[in-house]
């Protein structure tokens, strides 16, 4: 089977770009796209509705290699002529990922090809800045924009006060939806970012309203739901794990498990996620290797005293600055290991094999 022009209208429902460099890519392989992950294989789709179990390539199953170079839910990847086997990934637009949680360093993979990631928070218990700023942080180095969706608007009285802080956290330039999640009308706010042709992933904490969104955008309840508890607030994993869900928008939603802990992958840019005021600011210090405490000409220190940066923030992008270059540290370190595992493989094959 060849990837011809209605082959590629059939792909535009569940998320094809209008790309030409894609397409050029694609030549005349068969194509589809990842919109479910196990252990035991990938499941995939050619067109809407579609759904086939396919194993990866062998590379992809060692278990040190890198995980960049396996398919992730929303990867476009070329199939064999009968359609059981993924040969290869096609160029990705888009790359969403964190630390996985643990104490060993390890790249998690959430989703590619995607042009919107919705950050989903509830504004109850669930709301938090901080939370919200690791998010931007990350999805500002994935290629995809952010979006603030604030369910549970409809239970929220005091929904201006967070709007104004959300704006005093310099967050004014990120999109802002306070929806109720139940309500289609509601939620209809969202649909310009679920055209024809465009793929998005929900984020957000357990409880926060994802699944519900979900189901609400598709008018269906096909998505599982439970009460957060009403000790503390928490949601419970209702969603187990990534799945793609074409939308009757023409867009696609691929809806994540609850994150708790989220950690940096080391390949953040701090200015892209907000901070771009303090790095400016410590640019402007009078030594560049100002520590921002005592030292003299220090603009940090200038700007904390005079009110026009808050204290706290400051010393949230320090933790967040910190916490960004250690695991690029360890970034670094576990992709020489892994180079080095590599080239012995390699000598390896070469010594038993030959050159040939």
């Amino acid at each position: 089977m060849q990837t011809d022009s209605d082959a590629f209208e059939r792909l535009r429902v569940i998320g094809w770009p209008d790309d030409a460099a894609l397409r050029e890519a694609a030549g005349q392989a068969r194509v589809a796209r990842v919109i479910g992950q196990h252990r035991s294989g990938y499941d995939v789709a050619e067109f809407a509705g579609d759904l086939r179990r396919v194993q990866p390539p062998a590379a992809w199953t060692r278990p040190r290699g890198d995980p960049t170079l396996r398919a992730v839910v929303g990867d476009w990847v070329i199939l064999d002529t009968d359609g059981k086997n993924i040969l290869s990934l096609l160029p990705r637009r888009a790359l969403l990922k964190r630390a996985a949680a643990g104490e060993h360093y390890k790249q998690q993979l959430i989703a590619a090809n995607i042009d919107h990631v919705l950050v989903v928070s509830g504004l109850d218990a669930d709301f938090n800045p901080r939370r919200i700023e690791r998010y931007l942080l990350i999805i500002q180095a994935s290629g995809a924009s952010p979006v603030l969706v604030l369910t549970k608007a409809d239970e929220c009285d005091i929904l201006d006060d967070v709007l104004e802080v959300l704006e005093n956290e310099r967050l004014a330039d990120i999109p802002v939806h306070p929806v109720n999640a139940r309500d289609a009308a509601s939620v209809a706010v969202l649909h310009p970012y679920l055209g024809v042709g465009k793929s998005a992933v929900l984020v957000g904490s357990s409880g926060a309203g994802k699944s519900t969104l979900t189901n609400t955008l598709l008018g269906i309840d096909r998505m599982k739901t439970k009460e957060v508890r009403s000790n503390d607030q928490r949601g419970r994993h209702t969603t187990t794990y990534r799945v793609l869900i074409p939308l009757p928008q023409g867009g696609c939603l691929i809806d994540t498990p609850g994150m708790r802990e989220l950690k940096l992958s080391g390949e953040e840019d701090l200015a892209d996620g907000g901070f771009e005021d303090i790095e400016t600011l410590a640019a402007n210090c009078r030594f560049s290797d100002c520590g921002h405490s005592n030292e003299p000409g220090c603009a940090i220190r200038a700007a904390i005293e005079d009110g026009t940066l808050e204290e706290a923030r400051y010393l949230t992008y320090c933790k967040l600055r910190d916490e960004r270059d250690s695991a690029a540290v360890t970034l670094a370190q576990r992709r020489s290991e892994e180079r080095a595992i590599h080239k012995t493989y390699q000598k390896r094959v070469k010594d038993k094999y030959g050159r040939h």
